[in-house]
């Protein structure tokens, strides 16, 4: 059977990640989370003071650029992508409030979308990839076999986050999402869209099951055409 991309956006803690890597078990396709190629980067700017009182010292961060190296690991044991910053696996600390009150401001930065989505491009080169972020669809792919967008209410969200970050309130949680969306959608480099020809998916309502089976409909349907 060929192999495709395929392309999966949408909003802050969605669930895009799960849909990712259920597609990628099941074809056995390579799962990048582009997401946290972002979220490494901030972190490595916070350790080294490059952001200091949320502002960014973006001459600073383009000189360290090309130095960083961020990479993935599959974990097959417990089902996870890791993601290593540097050599050390950072996969829990760059899921914390610290990276998620500042990642969208990294993201901003035309020179760290330039290096990522140069990273992604080649990932993809040979097909069989599924690729989570915010332009994937739209930038990163565009020619994508398969584009899915995901979304769901910001409470939902909210909730389903609050499980991960136990030790932070459900009004701080609500609070990031709605920044975080606000900032995703708006910024100038490659904000976050409904890419053409992309299925969207509201799982608000919709259980994992419910959901994985209309993504698989979906991907045989763009295997057909």
């Amino acid at each position: 059977m060929k192999k495709i991309n395929i392309a999966i956006d949408g909003h802050s803690s969605c669930g895009k990640s799960t849909i990712a890597k259920q597609l990628s078990n099941h074809l056995s396709y390579i799962y990048i989370d582009t997401g946290a190629m972002y979220r490494a980067i901030c972190l490595y700017a916070l350790r080294n003071n490059i952001i200091s009182d949320g502002i960014i010292d973006e001459e600073l961060l383009f000189d360290k650029l090309d130095d960083v190296s961020v990479s993935f690991e599959y974990d097959r044991e417990n089902n996870q992508c890791q993601t290593f910053l540097d050599g050390q696996n950072v996969e829990s600390e760059i899921r914390g409030l610290w990276v998620s009150e500042n990642v969208s401001k990294i993201s901003k930065i035309k020179a760290v979308r330039q290096k990522m989505i140069s990273i992604q491009r080649e990932i993809g080169r040979n097909k069989g990839v599924v690729m989570d972020g915010r332009d994937i669809g739209s930038v990163v792919f565009p020619n994508a076999e398969l584009k899915l967008f995901v979304t769901a209410s910001v409470e939902e969200r909210a909730r389903r986050r609050s499980l991960e970050l136990k030790d932070v309130s459900f009004e701080d949680v609500i609070k990031n999402l709605k920044d975080r969306d606000e900032d995703d959608s708006t910024r100038i480099e490659n904000p976050l869209i409904v890419s053409e020809n992309a299925i969207v998916i509201d799982n608000t309502n919709m259980t994992k099951e419910e959901q994985f089976e209309k993504v698989l409909e979906a991907y045989e349907n763009a295997i057909l055409n």
